[in-house]
């Protein structure tokens, strides 16, 4: 009777038992594919091991499943170069998701509304990428850390964040977030940062117990614990209504009034003198717009010879003449060696484009005719006498006869203007090679183009370390710095000018420049050659990841990116192939020579000066490493192939 009463029992929950099993397979299984989907529609390399015939609780990199493994928890995918934007309807699908780690990759666009209202999402870390657009307003009731730092982000912050009790931590910092703060009356919040943004008006005074850094880096925001709010910073931004309730009756009221009631025989005449005078300098100011366009007014403007009119009107023209001195119009100094015949007159007349402005001073491009063009650096903030200006320039002529440093071909000193000039590169800048526009057409810089580049910008410091002395040092290494060849030899421009600038003006350069400076020189005057071997690690790092110094977010687009901690940290987390930059993984058998490099970039970045090679020694292991690879490196049929998963 009990055998019977167990297999009717069986009988009756079979089909229960089937239906459970089954939902458990299929949600499995729905997981499964939205995975598969995110995969598919992002670019990533080789690391990411994702295939349908492979369990995904198991074997699949960066999943967590649940104890009963019946569906995905947990993302943790930070820093393996995963490229492209997040579809709808893939992680947005994931009903029980708790932890999305996806920080330090290269994902842009808009984020899917579907991935934030995850009901079960706690841990929410998108820091580090180039995420656009507004931020969602559906977001989990159950978000605990939500960190959107260093991306794209626009619009205003949410107000339904303020229903988020169980938030203890919320980052926001360095995105492109304007308005107001909403009221986040959060009493788990224990970590707040909204810097560098574009918030404005007033502090709430929920939030006025968090410090200082959680707000720097909004102009328009007041009140604690930044400076107090005035009338007009805490007012609205629309237009005050204080004088126009005054002036408006007023004005009204005049108009009703007839005109010979008021204006008597002195206000005629009154009038009739100021029509006059504002008559005359009317015409004045005629007169002297038309000298000016005519070229009459002496204004020291760059224009191609014989040009048109409408040419020299053109806004391209570049106005740096201004403080050239008229007696002193021809003395230009030429260094020895070089070929050109022109004078300053020529090179004030000629056309100009500007090229960029850098922490030195403004650069540009000067056509004085069909076959010279030169470029014209005009400095700024420079502090020493016209003397010891001359004397430096010697330093820089012998510094300059290096096939790997750009010398000047001339100088202009007088007291209002300093000019540099040098020949013109066409081939760009090595930032441009790196950064420039990745279309269809664009010829990547390959392997090979790297070591050549780096081994040339290694010879090139060393040679301004050796020849200039101890105290010779280049202070601005960077790729913006770095001109090629049409044969991609390195040429390093602005060498000795950093001795010539004023310091404390000099110490607010440019934010790129920020990114290659090493530790010790933010106060510029403990500068060193151990410096200049910094910004050569950061340069090589550049070069290996494909990663700017800077972060373009929007109106904020001089974010600095520490590009050595960010390869450290990767590297930590034993995902140091995916530091590589894309274009170079498609390359097949240079991964053990991309690792070698990255060990002597990382030498180079050392924390502390004497923990760095000397530029000598640096350019010896170069020359070591490239003669090694390119003898043992294995052919395009060799089993190190790399296999890059699309």
């Amino acid at each position: 009777m009990k055998l019977q009463s167990s297999i009717a029992a069986l009988i009756f929950l079979f089909p229960i038992l089937s239906f459970i099993i089954s939902s458990v397979i299929a949600d499995l299984n729905s997981d499964k594919q939205a995975l598969l989907d995110f995969s598919a529609s992002v670019f990533h390399t080789q690391k990411l091991n994702w295939d349908a015939s492979t369990p995904v609780c198991s074997s699949w990199v960066g999943i967590t499943c649940n104890r009963n493994q019946t569906s995905v928890i947990d993302i943790h995918l930070p820093a393996i170069g995963l490229l492209g934007s997040i579809p709808n309807n893939t992680i947005g699908k994931l009903d029980s998701l708790r932890v999305l780690s996806l920080h330090s990759n290269f994902l842009y666009g808009n984020l899917p509304s579907d991935v934030l209202s995850i009901p079960s999402l706690e841990y929410l870390y998108l820091q580090h990428n180039n995420f656009s657009g507004t931020i969602p307003a559906s977001l989990s009731p159950n978000l605990i850390v939500l960190d959107f730092s260093f991306n794209s982000f626009s619009g205003i912050i949410p107000t339904i964040i303020h229903n988020l009790t169980r938030l203890a931590e919320l980052s926001l910092q360095n995105n492109s977030i304007s308005g107001a703060i909403p009221n986040l009356n959060l009493k788990e919040l224990k970590l707040l940062n909204l810097s560098y943004n574009s918030l404005n008006g007033s502090i709430p005074f929920s939030l006025q117990n968090y410090p200082h850094s959680s707000f720097v880096g909004n102009s328009l925001l007041c009140g604690e614990p930044l400076n107090h709010c005035t009338e007009t910073s805490s007012s609205s931004p629309s237009p005050s209504p204080i004088y126009l309730p005054a002036a408006s009756p007023i004005i009204l009221e005049n108009k009703a009034i007839p005109t010979k009631k008021l204006l008597g025989l002195g206000s005629i005449i009154a009038l009739a003198f100021g029509g006059s005078c504002v008559l005359f300098l009317l015409v004045i100011m005629i007169i002297l717009w038309y000298l000016k366009r005519t070229g009459k007014g002496g204004s020291g403007m760059l224009k191609a010879k014989g040009a048109s009119s409408d040419e020299k009107t053109d806004q391209k023209s570049i106005s740096f003449g201004s403080g050239v001195q008229a007696a002193e119009k021809n003395k230009l100094f030429f260094f020895e060696g070089c070929h050109y015949n022109f004078d300053l007159e020529d090179l004030l007349r000629a056309s100009a484009e500007v090229l960029g402005k850098g922490s030195y001073g403004t650069t540009y491009k000067a056509v004085l005719d069909e076959e010279t063009t030169v470029v014209v650096k005009r400095l700024k903030e420079v502090v020493v006498v016209k003397r010891e200006f001359e004397q430096h320039m010697e330093v820089v002529d012998r510094v300059g006869k290096h096939p790997n440093v750009l010398p000047p071909l001339a100088y202009y000193y007088s007291r209002d203007e300093k000019l540099l000039v040098y020949n013109y590169m066409p081939a760009g800048s090595l930032f441009a090679h790196l950064h420039g526009s990745r279309d269809a057409g664009r010829t990547p810089l390959d392997w090979d183009s790297r070591l050549k580049i780096s081994l040339g910008i290694a010879r090139g410091i060393a040679h301004i370390h050796s020849e200039g002395g101890v105290k010779c040092i280049h202070g601005n290494i960077k790729s913006t710095n770095v001109l090629l060849t049409q044969d991609l030899e390195a040429c390093i421009s602005d060498v000795g000018l950093s001795p010539l600038m004023n310091f404390p003006a000099a110490a607010t350069m440019s934010r790129r420049a920020t990114g290659y400076r090493a530790p010790e020189a933010i106060d510029m005057r403990k500068m060193s050659h151990k410096s200049d071997v910094y910004s050569f690690g950061v340069l090589l790092l550049e070069m290996l990841t494909g990663k700017s110094t800077l972060q373009y977010a929007g109106h904020y687009d001089n974010v600095v990116v520490d590009l050595p901690r960010w390869v450290k940290s990767v590297v930590r987390e034993e995902w140091t192939a995916e530091v590589f930059d894309v274009e170079l993984l498609r390359q097949q058998g240079i991964e053990e020579e991309m690792v070698q490099m990255l060990q002597i970039a990382l030498a180079c970045v050392a924390k502390l000066p004497e923990s760095r090679p000397k530029m000598d020694e640096v350019v010896r292991m170069l020359e070591e490493f490239r003669q090694s690879e390119t003898k043992t490196r294995p052919s395009s049929e060799s089993e190190l192939d790399v296999q890059i998963t699309p």
